[in-house]
């Protein structure tokens, strides 16, 4: 059962303890980028690019949301929500940001909706500083390129404490910040080989990556840090590590 399956099993749990009404409306959408991130925000942020899109969910008069490169509308039940099969993306995106919602109104998880206008700028430092105050100045591996989180550890690391896999043939074997781009398929267990922390995007949720990426952190006895407001119901569930500063 993938992680993601497991998340599905434990919230169709706390529904049933909460005894929500299993016939409540669940309604996503595909939101613009100003919608997602803010008119204010810096245009070469990938949501301004259209590229990849952010879906938000309501349940109740909560949001979640999350990021995905498959983004669509849906409306159904809670009861169909928990049912919905997720071996496709655009399923596991709908499921994700449903839960984040559901989970948001139950108070289960924190930070379900990405940060707007000029947080997205100072996420980076943020982070940064916690990943610091935490591990230390260490070598870094990340997984899901976000260029302003990979700027500040740069910027506090050293590119040379720096690997970046990503699965976006846009980004593969392009130098950003200073370090070079490795291919998200065929080079993960080489940056996992050479970081002492891995911080990964949290759409590894909705893409189908993340059973995978846990597995070979653990088998390399390695902490994984999540980033983004994606994972943040999973994350909540399934006691994942998550930094994600400036999430609403």
């Amino acid at each position: 059962m993938s992680l993601l399956q497991q998340a599905q099993t434990k919230l169709t749990s706390l529904c049933d303890a909460a005894r929500l009404e299993r016939d409540s409306t669940v309604t996503v959408r595909v939101l613009t980028p100003d919608e997602a991130i803010g008119a204010k925000a810096d245009p070469n942020f990938v949501i301004k690019k259209g590229k990849e899109r952010v879906i938000e969910a309501c349940w109740n008069e909560s949001r979640g949301q999350a990021f995905t490169d498959r983004p669509c509308d849906w409306q159904g039940s809670l009861d169909e929500l928990l049912a919905m099969d997720l071996h496709q993306v655009d399923r596991r995106a709908v499921f994700t940001a449903g839960l984040n919602a559901v989970l948001c109104g139950l108070n289960q998880a924190e930070g379900t909706i990405h940060c707007k206008d000029e947080e997205p700028a100072r996420c980076g430092e943020e982070f940064t500083r916690r990943l610091y105050a935490r591990f230390g100045v260490k070598r870094f591996g990340m997984i899901g390129l976000q260029p302003a989180i990979l700027d500040a550890m740069v910027e506090g690391f050293g590119a040379v404490r720096m690997r970046v896999v990503d699965l976006n043939e846009d980004n593969i074997n392009k130098k950003i910040c200073d370090v070079m781009v490795w291919d998200g398929e065929k080079d993960l267990e080489k940056l996992i080989e050479f970081c002492d922390v891995g911080v990964a995007t949290g759409s590894t949720v909705v893409n189908g990556s993340i059973n995978d990426l846990i597995e070979k952190f653990q088998e390399a006895s390695k902490p994984l840090v999540f980033f983004g407001n994606t994972i943040a119901g999973v994350a909540s569930l399934m006691n994942l590590d998550r930094i994600c500063p400036f999430a609403h």
